[in-house]
């Protein structure tokens, strides 16, 4: 490359010698061809400088090792290319490398393991920064690669698999038809119950003429019968996945049903005690027999009750609600009652009216055989207001479909007492006991009696 510089130099100050007649050259002039000078050898080796003067090629990395025999061995390891940009300067040849290792493996230049997806880096106090643990992702994060410095976390409507390294939709819990054998065996519970219902209330319209039937007011029975069967049904609303219309539907129409079924039974407790004071000579009670007072006692307390379902729903109506923070990876689909005040009020004004009924039952429980049914509806009452009673807090505890099964059941079993106590006996009368179906036979206890 000095000989190139020189002949470079030479030729170009012999053209100047020509036109200025001046042959001087100067060391320092060497310098500037020097730098203009490439040069490429035999085996395709570029050799040149930068503008700042450093030369412009690969240094060959060597180092000595010393092998078993105690001698001393040269290795090419690698090159460096200062010229190149960053991330290629540095070109080694680990194979090269005699590593003092088990069948001279590349031994790992880290102080720590990767992190594998689902993990975290988490920093070591005092440690180099290539020194870290892994921790795992926190509840609802992800990381889907190696080495994460920090996990992502899901949406509100997913949530990571088993690995934590992907999000998948939540799995969704409500009381469902085809995934719940409970869903199978209240169904059947409650046709079973509805046709027993339909059963007896057969009996009674072909026996609507019987002393029996028409002793404890006919109309307020059927009235009952009704209600009670469309309570059994009513549960059918509480089974599959819950939306707007059948949230609004379960609550109001379990509320009105049971509201008229125990105001029939509140309209019969009243015609007991008036039926009973109006056999005695000269009573003004006698003009309220009748089925306008039955009547008017139902349709009265049914409708306050109406009146506060249509407020409970004018106002703040209950709704579909997806609940993803009680049960995680699961959107429990369940129905908010909108308005607790609303759904107090119904479940209050409901056992207002069992409890009056059942005091009203309870204190006429020892009048004439003929009018006995308030023993029945006494212990009917006191079934019911014990079952509501121990559903409030069990329904407060519990959370999606276990909420559902507990108002179901409370639905079933008090609406299951008011058909034992109140209509079983009458039937096994009807049926199997002709003999006390008759008028002589009612009148003559009560004659008997008094």
């Amino acid at each position: 490359m000095m000989s190139r510089a020189l002949h470079d130099m030479n030729m170009e100050l012999n053209e100047k010698s020509v036109r200025n007649s001046q042959r001087d050259i100067y060391k320092h002039q060497l310098r500037l061809y020097l730098k203009e000078v490439q040069y490429r050898s035999e085996l395709g080796q570029t050799f040149s400088f930068h503008d700042n003067g450093e030369f412009i090629t690969k240094y060959l990395i060597h180092s000595n090792f010393m092998d078993s025999r105690v001698k001393v061995i040269k290795y090419s390891l690698g090159e460096f290319s200062p010229w190149a940009p960053l991330d290629q300067q540095l070109n080694v040849t680990p194979t090269s490398v005699p590593w003092k290792t088990m069948d001279n493996k590349i031994p790992r230049a880290q102080c720590s393991d990767n992190c594998l997806p689902g993990y975290r880096k988490m920093p070591i106090p005092g440690a180099q920064s290539c020194c870290y643990g892994c921790a795992p992702c926190a509840e609802g994060e992800i990381s889907n690669k190696t080495d994460s410095v920090s996990c992502t976390r899901c949406s509100d409507m997913e949530w990571p698999n088993e690995k934590k390294n992907q999000c998948i939709g939540r799995k969704e819990e409500f009381l469902s038809y085809t995934k719940d054998l409970i869903s199978v065996f209240i169904s059947l519970v409650s046709v079973l119950f509805g046709l027993k219902t339909q059963l007896i209330l057969g009996i009674f319209i072909k026996y609507r003429d019987s002393p029996i039937v028409r002793a404890n007011n006919r109309s307020l029975s059927f009235l009952l019968l009704v209600s009670i069967k469309l309570s059994f049904l009513s549960v059918f609303l509480f089974l599959g996945r819950p939306v707007d219309i059948t949230c609004m539907l379960r609550i109001i129409t379990f509320g009105i049903t049971f509201s008229i079924a125990v105001s029939s039974l509140l309209a019969k407790t009243i015609m007991v005690c008036v039926a009973f004071k109006a056999t005695k000579p000269g009573s003004s009670w006698r003009k309220w027999l009748g089925v306008k007072l039955s009547n008017s006692v139902v349709l009265f307390c049914s409708s306050i009750q109406i009146i506060i379902c249509m407020t409970w729903l004018a106002i703040s109506p209950p709704f579909q609600e997806l609940d993803i923070h009680t049960s995680p990876g699961t959107i429990i689909i369940q129905c908010n009652e909108g308005s607790a005040i609303g759904f107090y009020s119904v479940i209050g004004y409901m056992g207002l009216l069992a409890a009056v009924s059942f005091v009203l039952a309870f204190l006429a429980r020892s009048l004439p055989d003929s009018f006995n049914e308030a023993k029945y509806i006494t212990f009917s009452m006191l079934l019911f207001c014990s079952v509501w009673i121990t559903m409030i807090p069990a329904y407060l505890s519990t959370k999606g479909k276990n909420t559902v099964c507990v108002e179901i059941f409370a639905i079933l079993t008090s609406s299951a007492g008011l058909l034992a106590c109140i209509f079983l006996p009458k039937c096994y009368i009807i049926q199997f006991r002709s003999e006390m179906n008759t008028k002589c036979h009612l009148l003559g206890n009560r004659q008997y009696r008094y």
